[in-house]
């Protein structure tokens, strides 16, 4: 593997983006938008590895009655999408606004690639312009002082292990504790609440089943999926890797794992309704903004996959985002937006647009326009998406996701195209397809433009194949 400097990692660039109109809401507002000398607390809720389908309002197969309601008074983005279907990673997207290859996470921590934090995050930025801030839940971005910095009160966890439910029940406890603490506070506050939940999916097969069990609805992809013309590491993760739990066993065990998602999103559910209860309750409702999502996805059974791993299919990269802006902030009325592709490093330059701070060089673009109603909204033309290592097995991938096209560059390992217009379920491969060949091309060179224009180390990385890792099959 060539070296690539810490400062290489760093280097930022704004992300390639151009105006486009929106559409898909009612974009009345409040007449007094932006009240002086306001500024509006923070509330950002997300869970760890729920797919964007993991909720009742997408799929009545799960039952989350307290997000479904929040969703009806927020602004829902139908596409959101995490940086790379990795839990530190993704946190360290979510937290300063730049992509893995940037911030030098690449990979979860204690694993290859998993290297601390290095950089500051939106904490200092926010406790420096007079936010009092609080971060309760996993962290797993490591202990590096810049990283951790800014916080006034904390509770972090630095991985999944001994965090479980028994601590989402602490992180539940400990907010409405924040909350009472600050209602009457002159001082706006910002508030980070990292759930474990649905992640306790790795426990399923210590679940109690439901009695219907064998009822469980199976994506279609479970049927219909081969794996035949897919990259080989997708069936070697299932054969070798994490998914020997499962692999070769009858339909009941697959349903036994659907079962288990559904509960882990459930306990999830319970604490999003119980601390939004208790913000209301303090009498807080419309004095914050809301942000509910997930660092990353689960496949769920969805082409005979679970877990995470190497492969960048919807249920990997695409997570819930709901956003609520009270009306004295400029919010709009609740709607649905379609015509959006969002990322998460694009909650950094959000939030602090709504704060009032000066942007900040990122990778990320605020959202204030399409929130409060108000012109200049930029647009994405594409969606890129990174992969770095499962524990100790490192095989690279880069993604770039048009509204119509999916495009899946492996590093040595092959390639994927999926039509997402006509195959949503990214069951046939086009990449070996000539009639499609030129469509390829086009966004090889689109995904290669962004890379050298992003200092993205994709071709001097090395991957390293499963047999010559160990074993590691911790979640």
């Amino acid at each position: 593997m060539k070296n690539i400097t810490r400062r290489q990692f760093l280097k930022t660039t704004t992300a390639s983006t151009a105006a486009l109109s929106l559409g898909g809401c009612n974009w009345k507002y409040a007449d007094n938008l932006n009240t002086p000398n306001k500024r509006p607390n923070v509330l950002f809720i997300f869970s760890d590895q729920q797919h964007w389908q993991g909720v009742g309002f997408e799929d009545k197969f799960f039952d989350t009655p307290n997000i479904d309601q929040f969703a009806k008074s927020s602004v829902v983005f139908d596409n959101s999408f995490c940086t790379t279907p990795q839990c530190s990673p993704s946190r360290s997207s979510i937290l300063t606004g730049l992509y893995p290859s940037k911030t030098g996470v690449m990979g979860n921590m204690h694993a290859t690639g998993g290297d601390s934090l290095q950089m500051r995050t939106i904490a200092p930025i926010l406790q420096q312009s007079g936010y009092y801030t609080g971060y309760f839940g996993k962290w797993h971005l490591g202990k590096e002082k810049i990283a951790s910095a800014g916080w006034d009160q904390e509770w972090r966890i630095n991985g999944a292990t001994h965090l479980n439910e028994k601590g989402d029940n602490r992180v539940t406890e400990k907010a409405a504790r924040f909350l009472a603490e600050n209602s009457n506070s002159r001082k706006p506050f910002a508030l980070f609440l990292s759930y474990i939940n649905p992640h306790d999916i790795y426990l399923y097969k210590g679940h109690n089943t439901s009695p219907d069990v064998d009822e469980i609805p199976l994506p279609n992809s479970w049927y219909t999926e081969t794996l035949e013309d897919k990259p080989a590491v997708h069936k070697q993760f299932m054969t070798e890797d994490q998914g020997r739990v499962i692999w070769g066993k009858k339909k009941h065990y697959w349903q036994l794992y659907r079962d288990c998602y559904r509960s882990k999103v459930k306990l999830y559910d319970n604490h999003v309704g119980k601390v939004l209860r208790e913000l209301k309750k303090q009498g807080l409702w419309d004095d914050t903004i809301i942000i509910v999502t997930s660092d990353h996805g689960d496949m769920d059974t969805n082409h005979r996959l679970i877990y995470k791993g190497p492969f960048m299919y919807e249920h990997m990269v695409r997570v819930p985002l709901m956003f609520r802006v009270p009306g004295q902030f400029g919010g709009i009325k609740p709607c649905r937006i379609s015509d959006l592709d969002v990322v998460n490093v694009d909650l950094f330059p959000t939030l602090l647009d709504f704060c009032g701070i000066d942007a900040i060089q990122c990778d990320g673009i605020s959202l204030k326009p399409t929130l409060t109603g108000t012109a200049g909204q930029k647009k994405r033309d594409f969606v890129i998406g990174q992969y770095y290592s499962k524990q100790h097995w490192v095989n690279p991938i880069r993604m770039l996701r048009t509204p119509e096209f999916k495009y899946n560059k492996y590093l040595h390992k092959g390639q994927e195209l999926y039509d997402l217009k006509n195959d949503p379920d990214e069951l046939v491969n086009l990449a070996e397809n000539p009639k499609y060949a030129i469509i390829k091309n086009k966004l090889a060179a689109m995904l290669d433009d962004w890379l050298k224009t992003n200092n993205d180390p994709f071709y001097s990385l090395t991957p390293v194949e499963l047999k010559e890792s160990f074993m590691h099959l911790k979640p």
